[in-house]
């Protein structure tokens, strides 16, 4: 006879943390919502970073969430929880959720750095991972590369047996309050081959420039810049090194499904907010016996439901082979990602369809910028830009797990 446990069960419904630790963060973050309700509009509005918000969040220990609770952190590492937790914070504000997201989904791959990662790189992590606990460590990351400089972001030899690092980086959220900045890079060593790396290094480090200059279409307020290198010095005990640039590692699937996944939460958030803006405007309204209005709602929650599921069902997996370090990483970074990119795809697709929903219902007063679900609908577009992957790329992924690459020529 199947045994259906509590956790299962909260697991495929999204509504409730599932561990201790993820209650308490929960908990935490209902304290914290009027505030970052109250805050979002203007901040939307200016395109600024909500500051005393995180300022807040930081004293009640919500930005070290995720960081293991012997390294002064709550210990939260369920991603049902986090993400869970993200999708509070999204219903009161995206730009918010999106910014706590780096720093909650940093200490989660520092975390595993630290468990299984080779001596120096679990120094580093440590070492990190305590900054972030106390509060004192806000650490977002940068992943993209600037494309008008067309080449990556590099890491050189420096006369002291260190690193230089040049180049930049762009859409690096929670910039405006870093400490530190963890950012992905390609060494260039004169006779070897590049190989990819990550260079942490603080916000203070000479020729590190924090630029301001998002002026977003959405996630306004989510401190989305680029930031520029100029021959930064990097001690060598602050440069992780990985495998060949360049070259495809089915077992870096597994951290890359940690650092995002989770992320699906702000997207589910989004909608619910906005389902739950139009369903108390026709109440009020006493419009709710319109036919039209009535179809209109069952859809948006039968998609709900659809996407609560879907992402549900792809942190259970995420969360069963996480830390299953007894199966092939050739064969788990997949079994991670393609759940994860099913949920995406269905996320990016029907997320935007239910916030369109709902302004529908409101009519035209939701065409204004200063509405709620004006704001929401330029919020919720981001998911589809978001990596990994955005929409062409998760259909070459997707497609290629059924049909193998496509074949050139």
């Amino acid at each position: 006879m199947t045994v259906h446990t509590e956790d299962a069960a909260m697991h495929g419904e999204l509504l409730e943390p599932i561990t201790p630790e993820g209650r308490e963060l929960l908990r935490l973050i209902e304290t914290h919502r009027p505030a970052i309700a109250e805050a979002a509009p203007g901040n939307d509005r200016n395109g600024t970073f909500p500051r005393e918000v995180f300022e807040g969040l930081r004293k009640d220990g919500v930005l070290g969430a995720t960081v293991p609770s012997v390294l002064g952190g709550l210990g939260v590492d369920r991603l049902h929880d986090v993400s869970l937790a993200l999708l509070k914070v999204a219903e009161a504000d995206a730009s918010t959720a999106l910014a706590l997201h780096m720093q909650l989904s940093r200490a989660l791959t520092l975390t595993y750095e630290w468990r299984t990662g080779p001596a120096h790189a679990r120094a580093l992590a440590e070492r990190l991972l305590r900054g972030m606990g106390s509060g004192e460590s806000v650490v977002p990351t940068g992943v993209k590369d600037i494309p008008r400089d067309r080449r990556p972001t590099t890491l050189t030899p420096a006369d002291d047996g260190g690193w230089l690092l040049s180049g930049g980086k762009t859409l690096v959220s929670l910039a405006p309050i870093a400490t530190d900045f963890a950012v992905y890079a390609q060494t260039r060593v004169p006779g070897e081959r590049p190989l990819s790396a990550m260079a942490v290094l603080t916000r203070d480090t000479p020729g590190l420039t924090v630029l301001d200059n998002w002026d977003g279409l959405g996630m306004r307020a989510s401190g989305t810049v680029d930031i520029l290198f100029e021959d930064c010095r990097i001690a060598p005990e602050d440069v992780v090194l990985r495998g060949p640039a360049g070259e495809q590692d089915l077992a870096m699937l597994a951290g890359q499904t940690v650092s995002s996944v989770t992320m699906l939460g702000i997207y589910t958030g989004i909608a619910q907010s906005a389902r739950e803006i139009a369903v108390s405007a026709i109440l009020r309204k006493g419009t709710a016996d319109a036919a039209a209005a009535r179809t209109l709602v069952a859809g948006m929650d039968a998609r709900l439901f659809t996407m609560r599921a879907a992402v549900a069902a792809a942190l259970a997996t995420s969360d069963r082979l996480s830390y299953d370090d007894t199966s092939d990483p050739q064969k788990r970074g997949p079994a991670m990602m393609t759940p994860f990119q099913c949920a995406k795809m269905m996320v990016n697709q029907m997320a935007p369809s239910i916030v369109f929903d709902a302004q529908t219902l409101i009519g035209g007063a939701s065409f204004v910028a200063s509405h709620p679900l004006a704001r929401l609908y330029r919020d919720v577009r981001a998911g589809g830009f978001m990596q990994p992957y955005t929409f062409v790329d998760a259909v070459d992924y997707l497609s290629a797990q059924a049909l193998g690459p496509v074949r050139n020529g």
